[in-house]
């Protein structure tokens, strides 16, 4: 039997008063109904603010020590239980164990760095003027925030904005993905058993239109935090901007991988299958569009190819290459791109196809795809996929490639694969890209270093992770004092 799940709200387990409820399934197998979660209601998100509201004051007032303390044992407690939410977060989302062991480790180590960031959360002294007096800042919570988190990664980025909210004194309101809550619930029980004060921190689970809207929207609300998909990311800056709320959000990418002619394309191959087909390519961070140098470019497709057809496809509890899409929804959008991809003169060199046979049969499987000839101006080459298809552009020098990379909408994360010192520099200093790396794939970020992107990829205010994470959930005071 699926368990029956509820909303966190006020250090309680508790039902919507919608008596409503929703089922998430098994990607690998949708006939395996994974849970059933609470189809919440406006109502029910304003009980949740109620309570983070009325608790900030308390929480915020605990010296930061004291909330690293709670942070850290959150820490513990999530890595005694790291098979249990391994397990839950492939059966829910359709990672293989092994991305999905990464990403729970990930969500372990981000309360751990927090909690002794908590220690560092106050202010500077700068020097004055004049005499007898004194001058420095302050650092102090935004007050209560609203947190809005994707399925792709559904612990690592509640993770990464519950972590330094609460490090920083705010108090928070998280609308998990509907697609895969569970191991955002598993997050929250740990908080609970770590002793995380009542209304510190509420989850409610529903749709964006019962509850991210209303959660954006609330008055009592002084931020917001959203990662998703660019056009509802639009949106949901636009409506926080209307009352003046602090909101960041991070969206979409179409990223790039430069292969020059120095690369060792065996090496160069490899960056780009890792960036390209792992997560079965739902990441925003995901190498989309390889633009490889004329001289090479041959050699490059055909061993991509290869790379592809070697690939394992399976359920995420074999730990294969590659899971399944996390819906049917997801995959019928990624087929439906490999057809506009050989409708537009493409030549799908490998894969594509949707696996229905065996083990297959009730999941949402597609073979990884690796189109060649491919125009920057395409379709499959302009727009983000979130599956994984792999567009190869030729270029035919460094400059017309750093020009097919920035080319797009997008400008999340880029990486160059070279031995030429100067081709790399340039690289870096050219790339429109908030993440820009070279020999390297366009996937996997250290946690305590900014990430966000440039263009339509982000809004471009606040960056999230590292120090960066603290400056958003922070209000600078300037204090002159005199005698």
């Amino acid at each position: 039997m699926p368990t029956d799940h509820r909303n966190y709200v006020n250090g309680e387990w508790v039902d919507s008063e919608s008596g409503d409820v929703f089922e998430v399934r098994n990607p690998a197998n949708a006939d395996e109904v994974v849970g059933r979660f609470q189809d919440s209601t406006p109502a029910d998100v304003e009980a949740a603010v109620d309570a983070a509201v009325e608790a900030q004051s308390d929480w915020g007032g605990l010296p930061g020590p004291e909330r690293g303390r709670i942070l850290r044992r959150t820490s513990a407690v999530l890595e005694e239980r790291k098979e249990e939410a391994t397990e839950t977060l492939v059966r829910e989302e359709g990672k293989t164990r092994s991305e999905a062991a990464g990403e729970v480790q990930r969500a372990v180590d981000i309360f751990a760095y927090y909690a002794q960031k908590a220690r560092d959360v106050g202010g500077v002294v700068k020097s004055p003027s004049g005499q007898n007096s004194g001058l420095s800042t302050r650092r102090e919570p935004l007050g209560t925030v609203g947190l809005i988190t994707p399925w792709n990664y559904p612990i690592a980025i509640p993770a990464w904005k519950l972590a330094p909210a609460l490090a920083t004194g705010n108090t928070a309101v998280l609308k998990p993905a509907s697609a895969a809550p569970t191991v955002a619930e598993i997050l929250f029980e740990c908080l609970d058993e770590a002793g995380l004060p009542d209304g510190a921190a509420n989850m409610v689970t529903g749709s964006g239109s019962r509850v991210g809207t209303p959660l954006i929207e609330h008055d009592a609300i002084d931020g917001v935090s959203f990662t998703g998909s660019t056009g509802v990311g639009t949106q949901v800056a636009r409506t926080a901007a209307t009352d003046l709320k602090r909101v960041q959000c991070e969206m979409g990418g179409k990223n790039p991988t430069v292969v020059m002619p120095s690369a060792d394309v065996d090496e160069a191959v490899d960056v780009v299958g890792t960036g390209a087909f792992g997560t079965t390519g739902q990441s925003c961070t995901a190498a989309s569009r390889a633009i490889v140098h004329e001289d090479v470019y041959d050699e490059f497709v055909d061993a991509m190819v290869e790379y592809a057809e070697s690939i394992e496809v399976g359920p995420g509890l074999e730990d294969p290459d590659v899971g399944p899409h996390v819906s049917e929804s997801e995959l019928e959008s990624t087929l439906e791109y490999v057809d506009v991809g050989q409708s537009e003169g493409a030549t799908l060199e490998t894969g594509g196809a949707e696996l229905t046979e065996g083990v297959y049969a009730d999941g949402y499987y597609v073979e990884p795809a690796v189109f060649s000839d491919v125009d920057p101006d395409m379709r499959i080459a302009q727009e983000e996929i979130f599956g994984p298809v792999l567009s190869v552009v030729r270029a035919s020098d460094f400059e017309d490639a750093l020009r097919t990379a920035n080319d797009v909408e997008y400008g999340l994360s880029a990486s160059i694969v070279t031995q030429d010192v100067t081709e790399a520099e340039q690289f870096l200093d050219r790339i429109e890209a908030g993440v820009a790396k070279v020999n390297e794939k366009t996937t996997g970020l250290e946690l305590h270093v900014p990430f966000g992107g440039y263009k339509d990829s982000s809004t471009n205010t606040y960056r999230e992770q590292g120090d960066a994470g603290i400056d958003f959930f922070t209000a600078t005071k300037t204090v002159y004092r005199n005698y």
